[in-house]
């Protein structure tokens, strides 16, 4: 019963969804369009935006023939099929692994340029929390770079050992990324990008968090352990990045005399952040322990018949 109710609320039908969607995106607008400066309002925009963000994940999936149509588009037009004839275009395109490892690489400059740029923030401004935020990248950085050289792993044991401790670091990062956020809080902190550039990052933090979403999902059917870690890595990423946009939107928008409106949000989307983080980092934690477990006891298996068989020569 709950989970139909929630299936109801979180996954509506198309036409729904993108009226909902609208209505969300439409209402967190007009706060810095109109200059609106109700509280209630403001809280009950950025819930209906929060909202129409979980919707637009969740119904990515009416998108699918559209999607599968211009992908078998795009790799039947020209430049694709020149570029598939090469020896590195192949592989890229029929190799999920060698693909998985190219995109890890690619999150890896983009989180050396955020990470410059919160290094940046933090000194010009003096900001120990902007530094923090730097050190928490440098950390998913370290992370994407460890498992961008394990993606050719074909040993199962292995990919899941690898699996369970991106998993404890996760857990464990998070401590820190929970001390982070009770600073923002406390401290009223807040993160400012100049200019339109704050709608470009505006841009950039709702597209890695819904196509981090869609990852997750998507490799879930190659049953690779790596894989899905790294796309774990690129969710906890896009989720911090939103955290930073949310400080900031908040800073710009929020107006100087509602303090209390913004430690609201900001405490509200910063352990949001963090219980999504501990459940992913529990999730991977239990399950690679629980494969762990079924392969050692498969091994112990085979070892047994082997010392039987033995024997019995």
């Amino acid at each position: 019963m709950l989970k139909t109710a929630l299936k109801r609320i979180f996954n509506p039908p198309p036409l729904q969804t993108l009226i909902l969607a609208a209505i969300g995106y439409a209402a967190v607008l007009a706060v810095p369009i109109f200059k609106i400066e109700l509280p209630a309002y403001r809280y009950i925009a950025y819930l209906l935006s929060a909202y129409a963000l979980v919707i637009t994940v969740t119904g990515l999936k009416y998108l699918g023939p559209a999607f599968a149509s211009f992908k078998r588009r795009f790799l039947e037009s020209r430049p694709i099929k020149k570029l598939r004839s090469t020896k590195i275009g192949e592989r890229y395109f029929n190799d999920v692994r060698f693909r998985a490892g190219v995109a890890l690489y690619f999150g890896l400059a983009v989180n050396v340029c955020y990470i410059a740029l919160k290094l940046w923030a933090g000194i010009k401004y003096r900001s120990a929390w902007f530094c923090s935020l730097a050190v928490y990248y440098v950390l998913l950085a370290l992370m994407r770079l460890l498992l961008a050289g394990k993606t050719s792993l074909n040993e199962r044991s292995a990919e899941v050992r690898l699996y369970r401790a991106c998993g404890i670091i996760l857990l464990l990062m998070n401590q820190a990324l929970a001390g982070i956020v009770i600073f923002i809080v406390h401290q009223d902190r807040a993160f400012d990008y100049p200019g339109n550039l704050i709608y470009a990052m505006a841009f950039y933090s709702f597209y890695a968090v819904i196509t981090a979403s869609v990852g997750i999902v998507r490799t879930r059917r190659h049953q690779s352990p790596v894989l899905s870690a790294a796309k774990a890595v690129n969710l906890v990423a896009a989720l911090v990045s939103l955290l930073s946009l949310t400080t900031a939107l908040l800073a710009r928008f929020g107006g100087n005399d509602a303090p209390e409106f913004r430690k609201a949000m900001t405490a509200s989307v910063g352990g949001g952040v963090c219980t999504v983080v501990i459940v992913m980092a529990a999730y991977m934690i239990i399950r690679s322990t629980g494969e762990l477990k079924g392969i050692g006891k498969a091994a112990e298996k085979t070892a047994d018949n082997t010392r039987v068989k033995s024997s019995r020569q």
